[in-house]
């Protein structure tokens, strides 16, 4: 059959036809779906380790900050918990008059207070005079006598304490390592008693009341950081 009745009924059913086609394939892309335009260009493994990575952001942004990020303390075991009753402790000693025996009672005993050091002659004599930079004669008159006295001159040193540390600040760049923020607080207090034939004789001290420190630290890559630094080390041969 020809004629140009028969030419129009071709092209209107390629028209036909075309359109068809055109609404299929619409039909087809508005049916796509991130998740399957994801899988589809990106390997499966990488989906899923993305998925987890945000799944565990929304936890840690859900959780709270301050609970989320580590703390610790460390203290030096003794009979005080604060500076306050350590340097009371100190005070009643008094020279010339207080025993070994009184000692004890104060919380001064090595034998059963945790942490106190005993010191021959030899140590108080390498902490008096560490760089032999101290003439003798330059010495305290009462640590002089106990030295001269040598095996019966001794001394106590006792060096409680006690540190907070605490990781404060944004949780989400603290965990990716963006910034880094921590508090340290807490007190020291240091002491050393000299004692000649069980009696003390001399006495110093020195220590830190309040101790309250901050420091900060930020990488602009966050995790990348430190695989950077190693990248740049090999560079160059480090």
């Amino acid at each position: 059959m020809s004629g140009p009745g028969f030419n129009v009924m071709i092209e209107i059913t390629r028209d036909t036809e075309v359109d068809e086609m055109i609404r299929n394939n619409e039909t087809d892309y508005s049916n796509w779906h991130p998740k399957a335009f994801m899988e589809m260009f990106m390997p499966i493994s990488v989906v899923q380790t993305f998925k987890g990575v945000v799944i565990f952001v929304l936890c840690i942004m859900l959780s709270g900050c301050g609970s989320s990020l580590p703390k610790g303390e460390m203290k030096t075991k003794s009979p005080w918990n604060t500076f306050e009753e350590a340097k009371a402790s100190y005070d009643n000693i008094i020279l010339n008059s207080t025993t070994t025996a009184d000692l004890q009672e104060l919380g001064f005993d090595p034998y059963n207070t945790p942490n106190v050091r005993i010191l021959s002659y030899l140590d108080i004599l390498q902490r008096f005079n560490p760089n032999n930079s101290v003439k003798t004669e330059d010495l305290p008159p009462t640590v002089r006598g106990c030295l001269a006295s040598r095996e019966a001159c001794l001394a106590y040193e006792a060096t409680p304490s006690f540190s907070s540390s605490e990781r404060v600040g944004n949780v989400m760049l603290d965990l990716l390592k963006f910034k880094r923020e921590r508090v340290v607080t807490g007190w020291s207090f240091n002491a050393l008693i000299v004692i000649d034939h069980n009696v003390v004789v001399y006495k110093i001290w020195n220590g830190v009341p309040m101790i309250d420190q901050k420091t900060s630290r930020k990488n602009p890559l966050g995790p990348l950081q430190n695989s950077v630094g190693s990248m740049g080390e090999g560079a160059v041969g480090l």
